[in-house]
């Protein structure tokens, strides 16, 4: 493939600009058969309990149906509907969220029963008169793509696995006198609610229906087709408690009961598709992924699968870095999730039906997380996936106007900071990904930057944004800061030299919120003047300037110019003094509102937080890139375990496993988008990057261990290179780099100014 490369300056910053001639339009199948099973590696429980948020249960790789069981609800922790710490089962749903903040989704509740059926829920106290069962974790078995527990109540075992758009459970009973399933469709997670919910028989095998809802996702819809193994001998249809006569019902809180008679083998199977379409393509979905009954090939197929993506990475490691860097890999391949149907229709934004597109349109974006680690990732081990991402992007923004900034179910969110969607957008086409009309992704870029909202309105006039006019002004600014440089890479990549000039100057405006007295940034008021009291530690969640940090956090969230923000200080030798008391610093966060996300604390530095997780990184930029080692280390160490716990704060949709990756292969994308990793400390000893079929980068870390942990000298393809960062261009053109590890840090690599990041 022929490239050309071009340099852009940008506020003190050289951003790498590649242009494919012939652009990275899919990967193809690999024919042969992958040997090594690295789905033995992963464990789902990790992450499912504390504040991972992870889900847990039956999956295929971006796959429209996470199946799996849902707890009593108790609390944030149970975003996902699962959390490690509990022991009950209401049944097995079909939607669930991975590590967000807020809870939703969860639809369409299914749940074996032998015995009474109670129409109500159970509570942790009282199991006996509702419906669900107590489980023991001993019962549980949780693998890529496949799910059981006995569920003690009913003395049944459960099991699930799935495809792109069909669950598919099986349920083996203790006999087959009293035998039944309970669908509920008005049960959600958390702050979701349902609105209208619709069941109806169609066969003695077979039921359809609807879910709309509201919640996060405030006009939510699925629908399902529903086939069982065995004929339901009657059925009878509620609305919350109240008899609905036939089998067939529509109303605000629907629930059926299925009876069974005969049962072979003392089973039950039921497969459901779902669509966000209609019943129609729940069924064409049900019937073209899983036409038989064949559970055990299902099962298999899904580990494939699995196997298939996870072997894009291949690694050498000790076994605590084996599992978690494969667990790290799978948690991020839930999102983004299919949001079309085996033919290509989907749901748009408009809520109208787009038939037939000629591209996979996504959902569940959680991009203030995601685009700063799991994108990049993603152009470096889904190459395939990026144009098509990008389309969704697009089809977004032409029917709501404007790029998503938190995408879900085919519903705008507004959830969190920034439009992150524009660095994603321009780190792809930067990077060469350009199979989409690229004058409408620049027109969506433009157009979304130019809002009135949340505070773009003094962004646009070049002006600070006013403490006093607005919460998380220091947040929201530092954000755009970082979408507006990407904006300025494009258009200069386009020869917009106008919109070139004014988004850089929109690019700087970071720089008016840092105050050279605290040597932080702080919130200024309209009148010009620092927003007083002021104290670095406070934090008082979605009331302060910040957004779910302090001012020791956010004072280094400008990971687009590194170099700028050091000359704020004044001198290396001040950065380099602060970002050492960051670190160190033995004070606590204060406040009577502390945000519950600011977790994975070293000193100030939270790394359980997402615009964190440049930090350690930054020391690179001042010659410095021991440090930046030594804090690789440290995190791996404290929060990434193989326990359920051993996330240290909510994965976000794989942002918090991107960083794991990414850092143990030795690497990370402080800037989001100009094709720049800044090299940290591997924890792999071995790490070969399928970056696509016939091309492949591998990374050897020489007498790696856990006392040589700091880079002493590099070679690339077999000569010596003495830069302290990589580029996207060397892992697309393969090869290999070898880092020379040793227990003492190197006086010479990476420390001049020549050979820092760009």
């Amino acid at each position: 493939m022929v490239k050309k490369y071009n340099r852009i300056a940008l506020g003190g910053i050289l951003a790498l600009n590649l242009i494919f001639v012939n652009p990275i339009n899919s990967q193809k199948k690999k024919d042969k058969q992958i040997q090594t099973n690295y789905t033995q590696y992963v464990d789902p429980i990790i992450g499912s309990a504390g504040h991972g948020h992870v889900f847990v249960g039956a999956n295929v790789p971006f796959g429209a149906v996470q199946l799996g069981p849902v707890n009593i609800f108790e609390g944030w922790d149970w975003c996902s509907g699962y959390n490690y710490a509990s022991n009950t089962i209401l049944g097995f749903t079909h939607t669930h969220l991975s590590g967000t903040g807020i809870g939703d989704l969860n639809d369409i509740l299914v749940l074996p029963v032998s015995g009474k059926v109670g129409l109500t829920k159970g509570t942790k106290e009282d199991m006996v008169n509702g419906y669900g069962s107590y489980f023991s974790h001993k019962n549980e078995v949780t693998k890529p793509g496949y799910y059981s527990v006995l569920l003690d109540k009913y003395k049944i075992k459960a099991e699930l696995t799935a495809s792109e758009r069909v669950g598919f459970h099986k349920y083996t009973f203790e006999d087959t006198n009293d035998s039944h399933i309970l669908i509920d469709l008005a049960d959600g997670i958390g702050w979701d609610r349902p609105v209208k919910t619709f069941i109806k028989k169609i066969s003695e095998t077979k039921i359809e229906g609807y879910r709309y809802s509201t919640g996060w996702a405030s006009d939510q819809r699925v629908y399902f087709a529903m086939e069982f193994s065995e004929p339901i001998t009657n059925m009878a249809v509620y609305d919350s408690t109240a008899v609905v006569r036939g089998t067939e019902g529509e109303g605000l809180k629907i629930k059926a009961v299925l009876d069974f008679k005969t049962l072979k083998n003392k089973q039950i199977l039921v497969k459901v598709g779902i669509s966000p379409v209609s019943t129609e393509n729940a069924s064409a979905n049900l019937k073209g992924e899983i036409p038989d009954w064949n559970f055990d090939a299902v099962v298999k197929l899904a580990d494939s699968k699995w196997n298939k993506e996870l072997h894009k990475v291949q690694i050498k490691a000790n076994e605590k870095t084996m599992k978690v860097f494969y667990t790290s890999l799978y948690h991020t391949m839930f999102a983004p999730s299919i949001f079309n149907d085996a033919n290509g229709d989907y749901r748009g934004t408009d809520k109208k039906v787009y038939e037939k597109a000629n591209f996979t349109n996504y959902t569940t974006f959680s991009l203030w997380d995601t685009y700063r680690g799991l994108h990049p990732l993603y152009t470096i081990t889904q190459p395939e996936k990026i144009n098509d991402i990008v389309k969704s992007f697009l089809a977004i923004y032409e029917q709501q106007g404007r790029l998503p900034v938190w995408h879900l179910m085919g519903n705008e969110t507004n959830t969190m900071n920034g439009n992150h969607s524009i660095a994603v957008i321009v780190d792809a086409y930067l990077k060469g990904y350009r199979d989409y009309d690229t004058n409408l992704a620049y027109e969506a870029i433009k157009k979304t930057a130019m809002q009135t909202r949340d505070g773009m309105y003094y962004v646009q006039k070049l002006e600070y944004i006013p403490a006093d006019k607005l919460l998380e002004s220091v947040g929201n600014a530092l954000e755009y800061a970082i979408d507006d440089y990407c904006i300025a890479l494009m258009a200069k990549s386009l020869n917009k030299t106008d919109d070139y000039n004014y988004f850089t100057k929109r690019a700087n405006l970071y720089k008016q919120y840092f105050d050279k007295e605290t040597t932080f940034m702080r919130g200024k008021l309209t009148n010009g003047n620092w927003r007083t009291p002021f104290n670095p530690l406070s934090s008082a969640h979605r009331k302060d300037d910040y957004v779910e940090g302090n001012a020791w956090q956010y004072t280094w969230l400008v990971p687009q110019d590194p170099y700028g923000l050091i000359e704020l200080f004044g001198s290396e030798e001040k950065f380099i003094a602060k970002l050492d008391s960051l670190f160190l610093l033995t004070d606590k966060v204060e406040g009577e509102d502390v945000s519950p996300d600011i977790s994975g604390l070293i000193g100030q530095y939270a790394h359980g937080n997402e615009p964190n997780h440049h930090i350690p990184y930054l020391y690179a930029y001042v010659g410095q890139p021991w440090k930046t080692a030594k804090l690789i280390r440290e995190i791996d160490d404290k929060f990434y375990s193989v326990k359920p716990d051993g996330l240290c704060g909510n994965e976000d949709l794989g942002q918090m496993s991107a960083w794991y990756i990414l850092s143990s292969m030795g690497f990370y994308s402080v800037n989001p988008a100009n094709g720049v990793y800044v090299l940290g400390s591997p924890l792999v000893n071995t790490a070969v990057i399928h970056h696509t079929k016939d091309v492949s980068f591998t990374i050897n870390a020489i007498n790696n261990s856990a006392s040589n942990i700091y880079i002493q000298k590099a070679e690339y393809n077999g000569k010596p290179y003495t830069k302290s960062y990589i580029t996207h261009e060397m892992i697309v053109k393969g090869g290999e780099l070898k880092l020379y590890m040793g227990d003492k840090p190197s006086t010479t690599w990476g420390v001049k100014k020549e050979d820092r990041p760009q």
